[in-house]
């Protein structure tokens, strides 16, 4: 039976075996061990590469023979989302609380079938959104944070991670929120990871790994938007009149 790669732990940050070498089951398992260093994580998406693993288990490596993926100009806005936009009822915003919405993603998940958003997994990310790399989407009800996600950006990529919510619709208009500006900025593909119905729901749909594969060659080599993330001065809800 095959295993897959062991990366020592002070292995170099590129130490993954090839996209090939995943395994079918589970499957798109591909190495464990290694570390959270912000290299191995942004090197790691790069090739295609997450991590997922809960908190008793060692450092996952996962590269699905599927991906699930959103292109940005394929979202789906239901009628009932178009309503909510309009009706201006959350105010959506980035960048402002990612602590905050990286561990309300991880209570969510705690609550439903245990997280993976482990302290290690939010201390890293929360370190690369310092670095300019992780990015946050928050919806606001009347001064209290009720949905959001969050993510990291390499080229025109954006790397979607976790989303919550506490209220109806509020992590889909803050989706929706986000899938606009990324459009602003040239961005061309949104990586769901894996499949979902609430993605699906949105317009995201499988793809093939080498495809993915392609589509980072291409996009991650492009100029992307750096820094604190913030909206361009809009109105969304003019858009979905």
């Amino acid at each position: 039976m095959r295993r897959p790669y062991w990366i020592p732990h002070h292995a170099r940050p590129d130490d993954f075996p090839p996209l090939e070498q995943a395994l079918e089951h589970p499957d798109g398992l591909l190495a464990v061990g290694g570390d959270l260093t912000p290299n191995r994580i942004i090197i790691a998406y790069r090739l295609g590469i997450f991590p997922w693993y809960n908190d008793d288990e060692p450092i996952l490596w996962w590269s699905p023979s599927q991906r699930m993926v959103l292109f940005p100009e394929r979202l789906k806005v239901s009628r009932s989302l178009r309503k909510t936009i309009r009706k201006g009822k959350f105010t959506v915003t980035m960048d402002q609380s990612f602590r905050e919405v990286i561990n309300a993603c991880a209570g969510s998940r705690r609550h439903q079938d245990g997280t993976w958003i482990t302290d290690d997994m939010q201390s890293a990310y929360c370190q690369l959104h310092n670095y300019g790399f992780a990015h946050s989407v928050e919806s606001w009800y009347e001064g209290r944070l009720v949905g959001g996600l969050y993510g990291i950006a390499l080229g025109k990529v954006f790397f979607g991670e976790s989303m919550f919510s506490r209220m109806s619709d509020a992590s889909k208009v803050a989706f929706a929120h986000l899938v606009w500006q990324l459009q602003r900025w040239g961005y061309e593909l949104i990586d769901c990871q894996v499949q979902t119905s609430h993605l699906e729901s949105l317009g995201a749909y499988d793809i093939p790994r080498p495809q993915y594969r392609t589509l980072l060659n291409q996009l991650c080599e492009l100029p992307g938007h750096t820094d604190k993330w913030d909206f361009d001065h809009y109105e969304l809800s003019e858009i979905y009149q």
